[in-house]
């Protein structure tokens, strides 16, 4: 153990929004409270993306230098965390001492009834183990780990958005531009609705075809049968196309998974019981996802997330209507054919363009806030030292630091800070977006999900078969609504006692449904003109 915090203050904590005397005292502070647990090993767990590694690898050690508690931070799929953490809910054995997981979970873990909330972690023994400097109201993402009563489940460690991405020197090329207006009949630029980022897709690939001898692409997925298949769906690419009804975080009374709720009661997804999931805008939603995979690299169709998200690197790629703002780092690399002689990208992320069903009020798209979880078997010592690592890792000490590592931000002190606005310029918009109010109508799974690691692999169970053709998209997803319809029955046997359990409702005419207001929503048989904005426009739809 190495208590020297002026060190880990100047060689590794910078930069940071508080002062070294501040941040001398916010590390004292850990340094102190953590003397009853001095010796201690903790286990927790988390997905594999860069913040993560850099939490595992040196943050970690910081830790155990300042408070002698030795973290075994591990790191593993999305997937796998998952189903480590409903392993330990199922077994009640303590498994590891806290998770790092997606607020998508947040339906599950308030119904549960197996989570020790961040409500009562913050007020035990008076609040003795709660950093006097954690700030909640600087977090931007505490709305997406809350219930709808305001109870506060997780606590946001990173936060990564699915943004529109695009080759804004090849937008901005004369040549390109001009014969774009010429074969369409608008401007190029940044797609507003489905038909222009259509229209573009087929203009790059089949228009354009090559640059400087190298075949390039309009559009970028992938659509491998694999569980990413169901989180690139999941991950509210219906809210896109419109399926849901307006309203924050996720649409009432229904939301982007196609789940009708009534007073926090889960009622269906069917257009029968009043769900979507199966709806005219859903079908058309997944219609335009496989078809789409015409104007991408052969490849997509057997790619996975993480195998996809390496190609917008090569700079064959204009466009990528859904593209996780994790991969920043991946994409600002000197020497990369998408970065300039000065080190400035040569794109820009943008607001994502939406479909026919779409309208204002609705939530925009997807933003993944990975969050601290503990659960009421971890015994208490494990859980209050654990309780204190996961503030070390989102104290403003460390958080402006790992932000610039990882570009997941989760404080809006930091995304305000001057060091951001210099970062900027290198990270083609991710600042606007985490500065505008975008940040809060890109929201990840709502409440209305209330068991997400079971039934999120129900979709690409489904996906991948209207993908290879086993399916039409509507037979896919009457099959699809059908079973989710089924679990919440099984369900509401289940979770009787349980606050905000499943209340099925009766099944009607799919007809009597889609006359009323809001979702689900009647086939729009309208004919959509692309619509474009220049960047600056584009940007201000944030705002």
């Amino acid at each position: 153990m190495n208590s020297n915090i002026p060190d880990w203050i100047t060689q590794e904590l910078q930069p940071s929004t508080l002062s070294l005397s501040q941040q001398q005292q916010e590390l004292q502070w850990f340094k102190s409270q953590a003397v009853p647990f001095a010796g201690l090993t903790i286990r927790v767990v988390s997905e594999h993306i860069d913040t993560h590694v850099y939490e595992s690898e040196v943050l970690a050690k910081a830790f155990y230098d300042l408070t002698g508690i030795h973290v075994i931070h591990e790191l593993t799929g999305e997937d796998d965390v998952i189903k480590k953490i409903s392993a330990q809910m199922v077994t009640g054995l303590n498994l590891y001492d806290a998770y790092i997981n997606d607020s998508d979970l947040i339906g599950s873990h308030s119904r549960s009834g197996a989570i020790t909330t961040i409500s009562e972690l913050l007020t035990f023994e008076f609040g003795q183990y709660t950093l006097p400097t954690l700030d909640l109201n600087d977090f931007i993402g505490l709305q997406f780990t809350s219930d709808p009563f305001g109870v506060i489940y997780q606590l946001p460690d990173q936060q990564f958005a699915n943004l529109y991405w695009y080759r804004s020197d090849w937008f901005e090329n004369s040549n390109f531009k001009s014969q774009f207006k010429l074969q369409y009949g608008y401007e190029l630029g940044v797609p507003q609705n489905w038909q222009a980022y259509e229209d573009i897709a087929r203009f790059f690939s089949e228009d354009i075809n090559t640059i400087d001898g190298i075949r390039i692409y309009g559009h970028m997925d992938y659509a491998a049968t694999d569980p990413s298949l169901g989180w690139r769906i999941s991950d509210a690419w219906l809210s896109m196309a419109g399926v849901g009804d307006v309203g924050l975080p996720n649409g009432l009374p229904v939301d982007e998974w196609g789940i009708r709720v009534e007073h926090c009661h889960p009622a269906g997804a069917s257009v029968a019981r009043g769900g979507a999931l199966n709806s005219p805008a859903a079908v058309y939603a997944i219609e335009k996802f496989v078809d789409w995979l015409k104007y991408a690299p052969d490849e997509a169709k057997s790619l996975t997330f993480s195998e996809a998200g390496k190609w917008l690197a090569t700079g064959k790629i204009a466009q990528q209507i859904f593209w996780y703002s994790a991969f920043v780092g991946d994409l600002n690399r000197p020497n990369l054919p998408i970065m300039d002689a000065q080190g400035f990208p040569k794109w820009k992320v943008a607001p994502s363009p939406v479909g026919k069903y779409w309208k204002k009020g609705m939530k925009s798209g997807y933003q993944d806030a990975g969050s601290w979880t503990f659960l009421k078997n971890t015994p208490k010592e494990r859980q209050i030292a654990a309780w204190l690592y996961a503030q070390f890792l989102v104290s403003k000490s460390v958080s402006l630091k790992k932000t610039l590592v990882g570009f997941t931000p989760i404080r809006l002190s930091d995304l305000e800070s001057n060091v951001m606005s210099e970062k900027a310029p290198y990270l083609g918009g991710l600042v606007e977006f985490y500065r505008s109010n975008a940040r809060n109508v890109w929201t990840p799974t709502g409440s209305n999900v209330p068991d997400y690691p079971n039934m999120a692999g129900f979709w690409w169970q489904y996906v991948s078969k209207i993908v290879d053709g086993t399916y039409s998209a509507k037979q896919g997803l009457d099959a699809f609504a059908k079973r989710v319809d089924e679990h919440l029955a099984q369900l509401e046997q289940t979770m009787v006692n349980a606050k905000c359990a499943p209340k099925m409702n009766p099944i009607k005419d799919e007809a009597w449904w889609l006359s009323q207001p809001g979702s689900p929503k009647p086939i729009n048989q309208q004919v959509i003109k692309g619509q474009t904005l220049p960047y600056e426009e584009a940007i201000r739809v944030w705002n």
